[in-house]
Formats: structure tokens, C-alpha cells, sequence
């Protein structure tokens, strides 16, 4: 895997904070904190799209005649069949 160097500005607060999390054990440098933040953050924009996405398909849907109750059996049972919603 190839990398670019950055150069980044950071408040005496952020360094220390970023010091922190690597005392912590949590990442070994500033890079690899950094490049978890990038992920994490890649991640949540992806979850926020498919959400999105899932909403406008919901509304394209139309209204459904089913009651509330038959709604959940049915997300339930959907549930217990394949583990997710």
C-alpha cells in the first residue's frame, strides 16, 4: 500500500488529546489515529446514505394497509429467520 504525507494543524487541545489516545494503548502514532478517524468517518457516511436511501424507498412505497401490529409480527418473525431487521 502506497501513502501520501499530509501536513495537518492541530490546537495544543487536539495534540493532546490525539497524545492521549496513543499513551492509552489505543494507537501506536498520529497516523494510524488519524487514518481511524478517516475510516470511522467513511463508515457513518456510508451508513448514512444506505439509511437515506432506505427512508426515500419507504416514501416511494406508498402507504401500506397493513396495522401496526402486523407490521412488527412481521419484522419479527423476519428477525428470528435471518438474525437481522
Amino acid at each position: 500500500m502506497s501513502t501520501v504525507r499530509k501536513t495537518i494543524s492541530l490546537t495544543p487541545q487536539q495534540d493532546q488529546w490525539v497524545k492521549a489516545q496513543i499513551t492509552a494503548g489505543h494507537f501506536t502514532n498520529d497516523s494510524e489515529y488519524i487514518r481511524d478517524l478517516i475510516r470511522r468517518d467513511r463508515e457513518r457516511k456510508d451508513s448514512f446514505f444506505a439509511l437515506r436511501a432506505a427512508i426515500q424507498e419507504g416514501l416511494e412505497s406508498g402507504i401500506s394497509d397493513r396495522t401496526i401490529p402486523q407490521i412488527m409480527e412481521e419484522a419479527e418473525a423476519r428477525f428470528r429467520r435471518d438474525g437481522n431487521p
